[in-house]
């Protein structure tokens, strides 16, 4: 199907109206239900992008340096916009690691790229990370270690988010900021034309 055609159920499949979305920061800063929570009200049509899954599920490979995850990172959301997704790819990607792969991400993808740093402090991320299932298996001072302060990209259209920020306002300010649509489509997006299969 030529870039820019319609499926048969109206289905954008242009990667010039895909949005880009990076959510970055440490571990318990509240970036993964944000991201969840973006995609959540977007609808069908964006794909989530987690850092986590592709490094620890997908690859069982530990965040080093000369590791694979941020290449596959990379290339997931690359696949997806290149096929009219939105994407939000969402982890802790420590600029050391991650930043080439995702500024030539950005670079290569004619849409809207738009990154955001979750701003919170040490005591912060340790009393909210108390309150999750994870703190079971990781504790204080394996998240303390891993603490990176201001690990901002230093990219054009970078943000940051306050850890004053509540859930709503901060999905909102992403929203608003990198124009991802919160309409929350219910069809399926099939950028390849095929059939909806039958339920």
């Amino acid at each position: 199907m030529p870039s820019g055609q319609a499926s048969e159920h109206g289905a954008r499949t242009s990667p010039e109206s895909s949005v880009l979305v990076v959510l970055r920061g440490n571990s318990g800063s509240g970036k993964s239900t944000v991201a969840r929570e973006l995609r959540r009200r977007h609808g069908r049509g964006c794909a989530l992008v987690d850092q986590d899954y592709l490094r620890r599920s997908v690859l069982w490979e530990h965040d080093v340096a000369g590791g694979l995850a941020p290449t596959l990172i990379a290339a997931t959301a690359r696949v997806a916009l290149a096929h009219g997704y939105s994407v939000v790819v969402e982890g802790i990607l420590t600029a050391e690691r991650y930043r080439s792969e995702l500024v030539a991400l950005a670079a290569g993808h004619p849409g809207r790229s738009t990154f955001f740093w979750f701003d919170v402090s040490l005591s912060e991320t340790l009393r909210r990370h108390a309150g999750r299932s994870l703190s079971a298996t990781v504790g204080p001072d394996a998240l303390t270690s891993w603490y990176l302060e201001s690990d901002r990209l230093g990219v054009p259209d970078e943000h940051v988010i306050a850890e004053s920020s509540t859930l709503e306002e901060t999905v909102a300010f992403v929203a608003e900021r990198s124009g991802l649509p919160q309409d929350g489509r219910t069809e399926d997006y099939l950028p390849l034309g095929r059939t909806r299969p039958v339920s």
